[in-house]
C-alpha cells in the first residue's frame, strides 16, 4: 500500500518532470535554442519514464513520452503526416541492445512461432544530429516538404527544401530498379557538415551576427527561415533514412529500400550502413561507430540498430512513440551542462594570455572535465559568458574542451562579467596587443608562466619525444632550479632525478635513458620543438625540406622565406623575430652543443618532395607514426587538401576532405598502398 504522501511526491516530481521537458522541447524543436545539453535531457525523460512504468496511472495523453517534438510554429503553414513520423527508443548500453534484441525475438515469436535459433538481422548505421524531416514525392516530383513537428503535424519548408542540392526535386528511374510508387513518403535528416558549420559561423560573426552552437541548430536554423534564398545560401546536406510506409514499395528488407532509394536518386548513407546477421556484429558496429565519431564529417550522436525484414518490422508495429523494431544506441555525450565557478588565465608558451573556465567538474564521454577554454576575450564579448553562468560545455576527441554557449536565460543576477587583466596573472609584467590580433601577450621572456608552458612543448611527443617526462615531474624541475630551459635537460643527472619525489632509481634511469635518446632526432622535429610562433609541424617540415641545417634557417631573410611556398609573411615574420632574439640564438647553440643531431636528409624515394592529406582512421599504424615515416622518406604532411597536395590517404571512414580531392582530381592512396611505399 503506498502512503498518501509518498504518491504526492511522485505525482509532484512528475509534474515538475512533464514542466521541465516540455519547456525544453519548446526551447529544442520550435526555437531551436536549447538550454541543456542532450545528455541531461535524456536524464529529464528517462526519469519520467521510470515513474511511468512503475505508476502507469501517472500517464496521461499530453504526458511527453507520449509526444513527439513540439508544435510548428505559425509562421509556417501545417503539414498533416500521413503516417506519424515517430521518434525512436534511446538505450545507452550493451545490455540494453541485448534486452531489445529479447524482446524483439519474444514478439515475433509469438506471431511466428520462430525456432530459438533463428537468427535476426538488423541494420546499424550513424545516428546524424540533424532535423527529421519529410519529403514527399507525387509522380516522382517533390511536392511538398515539412518538418517532425508534433509527429503528427509539421511545418511546410518545401520551399527551403528544394534549395538544399543534395535533395533530387525529382525521381529517377534511370539506374534500373523497381518503379517508384505514385506517392512517396521518404523520411530523412538534414544537417550541417564541421567544416562547412565553422566556416558559417565565422562569416556570421564578421557580419556581426550571433553564431550557432553547434550544426544541428544551425541546420534548423537554416531549414526555417520565411525566406528560401537566406537557406539556398546555408551549406546545408540531407540523409535519407527511412519512408512512411514500407510495405508498399514491395522491398523484402531495410537495407533493400536504402538500396532502391539510393537508385531513384535520394541520398542515403550507404557507406556506413552495415548489415549484421548477428547481435554481437551489431554490437561491434555499434562500438566502432562512436569510435570513429570524431572522423566523421558530420555530428553523430549514437547508432540506429533497425530489423532488417519488413515483413517483421510490420509485425512488431510500434508504441505510443516509438517503433518496436528500432532502436537508438546513444553515445557518451561531446557536451553537457554545468556551471563556471571562476575565470583565470592560462599563459602560453609565446605569451599569449587565454581565458580559461573553472567548472563545476562535469563528465563528458566518460572524461572528467574541470577546465575548458574560452580561447580569447573577443570570444567571452560575442558570446556574453560570465563567471557563474550555467553553460554548455564540448569535448570532441582529443581537443581541449570548450565552452560553447552561456545560458542567459537562467541568470539569477549573480554572475560577473570577465575583464581581461592588464598585467600578466604570472610575471606582472604588462600585457600588450600586437597590432591586428585578438591575442593579448605577455612580452617577458622570462616569465615563469612562459617557460614551463615552452618546456612541456618541448619535451611532447611530437617535438623531442621524451618518454616518462610528464607535467609533475618537470614542475618539480623547474620549482627546485634544475631546469629552466630545455638545454638544461640535458644537463640533468642521474643523483638530479631520484631526488625527486616519488622518483625510484630504475624510473629514474629510463627517464635519463629517454632524454639522451631524443638526443637524435629530424631537423624538423627540432625546428617545431623551439615553440616559434605560427611554426607549427607542417611549416617545420617546410623548412626542414629546404634548408639542410639549423644555422641557415637561423640567418635566413624575410624574401627568402617569403619565396617559399606555403610560408607568407606572418610566419616568416615570426621565424626571423624569433632568430633576431639572441637568448634564443644561444639556446639552440646549447642544444646542439649538448649532442642534439640530426637525421641524414632522406634519400630520394617515391614519396621526396611530395604532399599527402591523411584522412579517415588507419589501422595498421597510429596516425603520427605514418606521419613520421612520411617524413623521414622526404615527403610532407598537410592537414587540409589544396592544389599543392599530391595524394590523399584514406583509412576507414574517410571525411569530407575526399570530396575536395576528388574535384581537384588528386590522387588516392589506400592506407595499405602507402604502407607498403614507405617500407619499400
Amino acid at each position: 500500500m503506498i502512503s498518501g504522501v509518498f504518491m504526492e511526491d511522485i505525482v509532484k516530481e512528475w509534474s515538475e518532470l512533464k514542466r521541465a521537458i516540455e519547456y525544453h522541447n519548446y526551447r529544442y524543436y520550435t526555437l531551436d535554442a536549447p538550454e541543456i545539453s542532450d545528455a541531461e535531457y535524456d536524464r529529464l525523460f528517462q526519469r519520467m519514464l521510470f515513474l511511468e512504468r512503475q505508476y502507469p496511472n501517472l500517464v496521461t495523453f499530453d504526458s511527453p513520452t507520449q509526444r513527439i517534438g513540439a508544435q510548428p510554429q505559425e509562421a509556417f503553414s501545417e503539414v498533416r503526416h500521413r503516417h506519424p513520423m515517430l521518434s525512436l527508443e534511446n538505450c545507452f548500453s550493451d545490455e540494453e541492445v541485448k534486452d531489445f534484441d529479447q524482446r524483439v525475438r519474444k514478439l515475433l515469436k509469438k506471431s511466428l512461432k520462430l525456432p530459438d535459433d533463428d537468427s535476426i538481422e538488423y541494420t546499424v548505421e550513424p545516428k546524424i544530429d540533424g532535423l527529421a524531416v519529410e519529403l514527399v514525392y507525387a509522380g516522382g516530383r517533390l511536392v511538398t516538404g515539412s518538418t517532425r513537428g508534433d509527429g503528427y503535424v509539421g511545418e511546410n519548408i518545401t520551399a527551403n527544401v528544394k534549395t538544399i542540392l543534395s535533395v533530387p526535386l525529382g525521381l529517377d528511374q534511370s539506374k534500373g530498379g523497381r518503379p517508384f510508387p505514385d506517392l512517396l513518403e521518404v523520411r530523412g535528416e538534414i544537417y550541417m557538415e564541421k567544416e562547412a558549420f565553422e566556416l558559417f559561423n565565422k562569416s556570421r560573426v564578421m557580419k556581426g551576427e550571433t553564431a550557432f552552437a553547434n550544426p544541428r541548430n544551425a541546420a534548423a536554423g537554416s531549414v526555417r527561415q520565411l525566406d528560401s534564398k537566406v537557406t539556398a545560401k546555408r551549406p546545408l546536406s540531407m540523409f535519407c533514412y527511412g519512408v512512411g510506409t514500407p510495405k508498399d514499395l514491395d522491398c523484402g528488407t531495410q537495407y533493400e529500400l536504402m538500396l532502391t532509394l539510393q537508385r531513384w536518386g535520394l541520398r542515403v548513407n550507404r557507406p556506413h550502413i552495415k548489415l549484421c546477421r548477428k547481435l554481437e556484429e551489431v554490437i561491434e558496429y555499434s562500438r566502432e561507430i562512436e569510435r570513429q565519431r570524431n572522423v566523421f564529417p558530420y555530428e553523430i550522436d549514437g547508432a540506429v540498430i533497425k530489423v532488417n525484414r519488413i515483413d517483421f518490422q510490420t509485425l512488431l508495429g510500434e508504441k505510443a512513440r516509438t517503433p518496436r523494431w528500432a532502436l537508438a544506441y546513444k553515445f557518451k555525450p561531446n557536451q553537457e551542462t554545468t556551471r563556471i565557478v571562476r575565470i583565470g588565465v592560462q599563459v602560453g608558451r609565446t605569451g599569449a594570455l587565454t581565458p580559461v573556465a573553472h567548472l563545476e567538474p562535469v563528465s563528458i564521454g566518460g572524461v572528467t572535465v574541470r577546465r575548458a577554454t574560452l580561447h580569447n576575450e573577443q570570444e567571452i564579448m560575442r558570446k556574453d559568458i560570465r563567471e557563474g553562468d550555467r553553460v554548455v560545455v564540448q569535448r570532441a576527441g582529443d581537443v581541449i574542451p570548450e565552452v560553447v554557449t552561456a545560458i542567459h536565460s537562467v541568470r539569477d543576477g549573480s554572475e560577473r562579467p570577465f575583464l581581461m587583466p592588464k598585467m600578466c596573472p604570472v610575471c606582472g609584467t604588462e600585457a600588450v596587443r600586437r597590432p591586428n590580433e585578438k591575442i593579448i601577450e605577455c612580452p617577458n621572456p622570462k616569465c615563469p608562466g612562459r617557460l614551463k608552458e615552452a618546456l612541456k612543448h618541448f619535451v611532447s611527443r611530437r617535438s623531442m619525444n621524451i618518454e616518462g617526462l610528464g607535467e609533475k615531474i618537470l614542475g618539480q624541475l623547474y620549482e627546485r632550479g634544475m631546469v629552466k630551459y630545455p638545454a638544461d635537460l640535458y644537463a640533468l643527472r642521474l643523483e638530479d632525478i631520484i631526488s625527486l619525489e616519488k622518483i625510484e632509481e630504475k624510473s629514474a634511469g629510463n627517464l635519463l635513458g629517454a632524454i639522451e635518446k631524443s638526443k637524435y632526432t629530424t631537423l624538423s622535429k627540432f625546428i617545431y620543438a623551439l615553440g616559434i610562433r605560427h611554426v607549427g609541424e607542417h611549416v617545420a617540415q617546410v623548412l626542414a625540406g629546404r634548408y639542410s641545417d639549423v644555422q641557415k634557417i637561423q640567418n635566413a631573410t624575410m624574401d627568402e622565406l617569403t619565396a617559399i611556398p606555403g610560408i607568407g609573411t606572418e610566419i616568416a615574420g615570426s621565424i626571423v623575430e624569433y632568430f633576431s632574439n639572441s637568448s634564443n640564438r644561444e639556446m639552440v647553440q646549447r642544444l646542439l652543443d649538448a649532442g642534439v643531431r640530426f637525421a641524414e636528409p632522406p634519400a630520394q624515394s617515391p614519396v621526396s618532395g611530395k604532399t599527402f592529406v591523411i584522412t579517415g582512421t588507419l589501422e595498421s599504424m597510429k596516425r603520427y607514426e605514418v606521419e613520421e615515416l612520411i617524413v623521414k622518406k622526404g615527403g610532407r604532411v598537410a592537414s587540409s587538401v589544396s592544389k599543392s597536395t599530391d595524394f590523399i590517404v584514406t583509412g576507414k571512414s574517410p571525411g569530407s576532405k575526399m570530396e575536395k580531392a576528388a574535384k581537384l582530381g588528386i590522387p588516392v592512396l589506400k592506407e595499405e598502398d602507402l604502407i607498403e611505399i614507405l617500407r619499400g
